[in-house]
């Protein structure tokens, strides 16, 4: 279960942490690694500090985005400093590792991880479900990026162990079932929050050059309220038929 943990690196620099992420993961039980546009391969530094733990790097997927890494997830967690300028729904370390192992029962899941020298985009942090932040000493807060990733591996075990100790079984997920609560995925929720905005552009609620915070606002909130893949697309059938309404209106218009 805790292979469908995904560790997506974005942006790394330095081959160095990419050994010492792989290390980190593996003393915690976790094995999938994705390395989002990095700025340099594993070389040989890279297998030396993973110290054993060479495997997860041979094994890593390498792609171009974090929206590639995350596409197929149903719960991404992201690692982030407090920001007063993006209010994002919050997560406690032990909070995110119990989120992940929960969720992680029926597909993949993923914690992210951003660029040495500056973190995450809020592009970026937009399209996570949850950030969370370590609370560190205020006066000197410096975690290298494999501490941080330890931190959060160390919290996805014990949050395992404990459940392995209550005895919980995994449950499959059949796609097919009408009544599955399932959470969509990340793609799923990104062709939603496309679906929105076009539709509120075309009724004008949203003026196209002057668009201000409304669509940050909106997937902040549905990130706070984590809505199931069924109520999506009811949100989804309701948004066609606007839609269709607008599109027959401009065409009497016509």
């Amino acid at each position: 279960m805790l292979s469908n943990i995904r560790v997506v690196l974005v942006g790394t620099s330095h081959p160095g942490n990419m050994g010492s992420t792989a290390r980190a993961m593996k003393t915690m039980g976790l094995s999938t690694l994705y390395l989002a546009e990095p700025k340099v391969e594993p070389d040989g530094h890279s297998i030396a500090l993973a110290a054993g733990a060479s495997d997860i790097l041979k094994h890593a997927k390498t792609v171009s985005s974090v929206e590639e890494a995350i596409a197929d997830c149903s719960l991404v967690i992201a690692t982030s400093a407090r920001s007063r300028t993006l209010d994002w729904p919050m997560l406690e370390p032990r909070e995110a590792g119990e989120k992940l192992v929960g969720s992680a029962l029926n597909g993949p899941v993923a914690i992210v991880f951003g660029r040495e020298n500056n973190g995450l985009t809020n592009e970026e942090l937009q399209r996570c479900d949850y950030h969370v932040a370590i609370p560190a000493n205020p006066e000197y807060t410096s975690l290298n990026l494999a501490q941080a990733v330890q931190i959060i591996c160390y919290e996805a075990r014990v949050a395992h162990l404990a459940q392995v100790e209550s005895g919980v079984e995994p449950v499959p997920v059949d796609e097919n079932d009408e009544n599955l609560e399932a959470f969509p995925s990340s793609r799923e929720r990104e062709n939603f929050f496309e679906h929105l905005e076009n539709t509120l552009l075309s009724t004008n609620f949203i003026v196209k050059n002057h668009p201000g915070q409304i669509m940050t606002k909106l997937r902040r909130l549905f990130s706070r309220t984590r809505i199931e893949r069924q109520e999506m697309n009811i949100l989804r059938g309701i948004l066609t038929s606007i839609d269709k309404v607008v599109a027959k209106n401009e065409t009497k218009d016509k």
